[in-house]
């Protein structure tokens, strides 16, 4: 059984980005994904989300739960009846919630890990780390709000990034079944993103250097999202047989 839709709110969201060469990527990519580019360069990242007054969307507004969620993601292509499509490939889902982490795969969409969350956040200034219970990953960001992007970013503005992954809002995540992708898509209300200065960033998945050799992956820019209404809405699964 899977949720029609679920609304709530995002307290806060960090997109962390990395560029990525596109060669690498792909070899890390399953089948039927491949990298979706942006000037040249392959785009991979971590979310870190927290979501308050989540509930099925028909439930009244002052019932809900709220989580830390972690999500490493990559922006991808596939082929689809002929039709090229884009979105977003999580090869791992991380919360510090029980139930989520209960549900996912089951009721919802994605497998999510148990993890712990550390967060500290003062006016604009966040930091963010999240361990998995299994050891497997490990994420830590931390920044304040500026007011544009750096000049190395592969985007030419906070404009550009924001309208980029607001077209990746369809995820696909990994499974118990290998070849089978559930997806998931995020509509949210009132998109709205700023810029974040970042002075500190770690990624077990991306710094995994029999994944990405050195010189391989390079940080690039992060993005802050508050206060946005939204709807998560569970979309028919992606099968492809595995490479």
């Amino acid at each position: 059984m899977r949720l029609p839709a679920i609304s709530g709110i995002i307290d806060r969201r960090i997109l962390a980005n990395y560029r990525i060469d596109p060669s690498c990527m792909a070899d890390a990519l399953p089948a039927p994904f491949r990298p979706q580019t942006v000037n040249g360069y392959a785009v991979g990242g971590i979310c870190l989300i927290r979501l308050k007054r989540v509930r099925p969307k028909l439930f009244p507004v002052a019932w809900g739960i709220g989580s830390e969620n972690a999500a490493h993601r990559i922006a991808v292509e596939w082929d689809s009846n002929g039709e090229r499509k884009t979105g977003v490939y999580i090869p791992r889902r991380d919360t510090n919630s029980r139930l989520n982490s209960l549900a996912g795969g089951r009721i919802f969409p994605g497998i999510h890990h148990h993890a712990k969350f550390s967060v500290l956040e003062d006016g604009d200034s966040y930091s963010v780390t999240m361990t998995s219970d299994d050891g497997d990953a490990r994420v830590h960001v931390s920044g304040s709000v500026a007011p544009a992007l750096t000049d190395s970013s592969v985007f030419a503005s906070v404009r550009a990034a924001s309208e980029f992954f607001e077209h990746g809002s369809l995820g696909y995540s990994d499974t118990n079944i290998a070849g089978k992708y559930d997806g998931l898509e995020l509509e949210c209300k009132n998109w709205h993103v700023e810029s974040l200065d970042v002075d500190s960033v770690q990624s077990s998945y991306f710094e995994d250097s029999a994944r990405f050799p050195k010189g391989s992956v390079k940080f690039d820019c992060a993005l802050l999202m508050r206060d946005i209404e939204h709807e998560w809405h569970g979309r028919p699964d992606l099968c492809c047989s595995p490479a």
